[in-house]
This record gives C-alpha cells, sequence and structure tokens, in this order.
C-alpha cells in the first residue's frame, strides 16, 4: 500500500513538470471546515487526492479551518475560507454544512457526517442533489437511532427506560427527535430526552437522566460531545449508565461502545468528489451517499472497570473488540 501511494506521488510529480513544461501549471485550492483535526481521516483524505494525482503543495493547496466545537466561530471561519478562493470546500458537520449553503452558496460543498441533507435543505434529493451541494449523508434517523436502542437493549437486559442525550442547538437534532416516538413504540422503551447546548450542562443531563430512572444512554454526535467525550464517559461511569455513541473515536478514548459509518471511510469518499469536482463535474449531479457497512466497537476495558458484563452476543456483533 505503502509503495503503490509513492508511485502515485511520483506520477502525479510527473504529471505536473509535464503540464509545466507545457506552459501549464493547474494548482487547485480546496479549503475544508471541520470541528477538530482527527489525524487518521486527514491522512485517509490526502492518500485518497495523492492516489488521484494530487500532491499538496504542488497542484494542490489545501486550506484547514477547525472551529473545537465553538460553533460561533464557523461564520469567520469560513469567511477566511472564502478569501482563499477555493474551487470546493469540504465540511464535516450539520451546522457548517448549513452556514456554506448560507452564506457561500456558489462555492461547491462536498458535506459528510449530515444525517438528513434533504431536511437541512442542503440538497433536494439524495440521487439529483441539484445546486451546489453533494457529500455523503449519515444512516437516516429512525433506522440509525432504533438500532443504537435495540443494541442498548441487548447489553441492559430488562431496560425498560433509556436516555437520549441531544444538543437542542444542532438543527440536526432538533429533526431526528420528529423520529423518537416512532423507535420508541418500535421497540417498546421509554425515552427520557436530556438536553446540554454548553459543555457545563452535562453534569445536570446526566442526573437528569438518572433521577429519572434511565438505565442507558444514547449520546447523539455533535461537535461539542467530541471535545468532551473523556467528561461524557466519566459521567456515565458515575451515574451507572451504559453509554452508546456514534463513532469509535468515543471508545477508543474510554466510552462503552459505540455503532456508525466509519469516519475515515466518509473522508476517503470526500477526496473521490472533490477530485470529480475539480475535473469539472457538477456537484448537482453526483448523488448523496450514505454508508454501505457499520462498525460496532466496544471497550471492554471500559466495561470491566464498572462491572458491565458485556452479553456474548453484543461480541459476536462487533467489529472490533478492545481489549
Amino acid at each position: 500500500m505503502r509503495r503503490h501511494r509513492a508511485l502515485a506521488v511520483v506520477a502525479a510529480i510527473l504529471i505536473l513538470f509535464t503540464s509545466q513544461a507545457q506552459g501549464q501549471q493547474p494548482v487547485h485550492r480546496v479549503g475544508v471546515l471541520s470541528n477538530a483535526q482527527i489525524p487518521e481521516n486527514i491522512q485517509a483524505w490526502e492518500a485518497t487526492l495523492r492516489d488521484r494525482g494530487y500532491v499538496v503543495g504542488w497542484n494542490l493547496q489545501i486550506e484547514y479551518r477547525y472551529f473545537q466545537s465553538r460553533t460561533e466561530q464557523i461564520p469567520t471561519l469560513l469567511a477566511e475560507l472564502v478569501t482563499f478562493g477555493p474551487e470546493v470546500i469540504v465540511t464535516s458537520t450539520s451546522d457548517s454544512a448549513a452556514a456554506i449553503h448560507t452564506a457561500a452558496p456558489t462555492i461547491p460543498m462536498v458535506f459528510l457526517s449530515v444525517a438528513d441533507p434533504i431536511g437541512l435543505g442542503l440538497v433536494k434529493s439524495l440521487a439529483h442533489p441539484g445546486g451546489n451541494v453533494t457529500g455523503f449523508a449519515t444512516p437516516n434517523p429512525e433506522g440509525f437511532f432504533a438500532k443504537h436502542l435495540q443494541i442498548l437493549q441487548a447489553t441492559v437486559p430488562g431496560v425498560e427506560q433509556i436516555a437520549v442525550l441531544i444538543n437542542p442547538t444542532i438543527a440536526m437534532h432538533q429533526l431526528a427527535l420528529q423520529k423518537l416516538p416512532q423507535a420508541r413504540r418500535q421497540l417498546g422503551v421509554n425515552l427520557v430526552v436530556v438536553e446540554a447546548s454548553k459543555p457545563d450542562q452535562f453534569e445536570t443531563a446526566f442526573e437528569t437522566a438518572h433521577k429519572q430512572g434511565a438505565e442507558a444512554i444514547d449520546v447523539w454526535n455533535g461537535p461539542m460531545v467530541f471535545t468532551n467525550s473523556a467528561r461524557i464517559a466519566g459521567l456515565a461511569t458515575h451515574y451507572q449508565l451504559p453509554e452508546i455513541y456514534w463513532d469509535r473515536g468515543y471508545v477508543v478514548g474510554g466510552g462503552l461502545m459505540s455503532y456508525g459509518p466509519s469516519t475515515t471511510d466518509l473522508w476517503r469518499g470526500a477526496a473521490a468528489y472533490v477530485d470529480k469536482i475539480l475535473k469539472g463535474e457538477s456537484p448537482g449531479d453526483l448523488p448523496v451517499q450514505q454508508p454501505t457497512r457499520y462498525y460496532m466497537t466496544v471497550n471492554l476495558i471500559t466495561a470491566k472497570a464498572r462491572g458491565i458484563t458485556i452479553p456474548p452476543a453484543i461480541l459476536l456483533q462487533a467489529d472490533e473488540v478492545i481489549e
């Protein structure tokens, strides 16, 4: 694999020198607006670009901006990217995607990790996005969250009440809340919705869930949750609430379990779409893709430390067990 990538880099450089010799100097500009810098995702993203003939610093310039869960900084960071003059912007949260769509609609955008791009008004349909936007959607809310609840039911036999931790300021969470009654009826479990829109509200959210009799908790994904993942895992331990997350990164960091698509795969897909756009294809003609594979990760070290017994059926389903 490394040899293949090295050859791709050499080939890209040769192509660049050839084009320069012919009087052409194609240097593309791409902007990235994301919550946090995750090395494995950026490595996968840039490696895929290299495989397609792009060499950062030669025929490609990438400007990265990270808002570190401070969503109020998105407009400022977006303005900086617009000044950079990108041919396409890649973004990885629903809030940043909505901001780009509103403030910079003429710049092609590739989003990832957006659960309901139609509901957010980013695209007309998944098959035919239209406009200047395409990307990679995460699972439909009803099916995805129902799966989370099923996993918690299997992990905590006899569970009757499950908490759902949301951030009310995230538009995607508000849309997904409309799907919860259906999941509750389907699974026959009571749901307790608790909220945290600021880091200092996590403690109150977990305390409320505990007081209302929750026996487990589904932690919905978001920038603030990501940057406070260790704190959330600590609260789950303190209140004895087995928790499930969207991404394995939470579990590697000490959380109990996760179920969701691979964000690394999503970044690889984003690179492939950026290549198509830079070569002249319209984002509106590129269908919004959904994950074809979901991964379950279980942290047995965390489970043992908390005195939680993970049922064999869950361990058999897990793609990764940390022990």
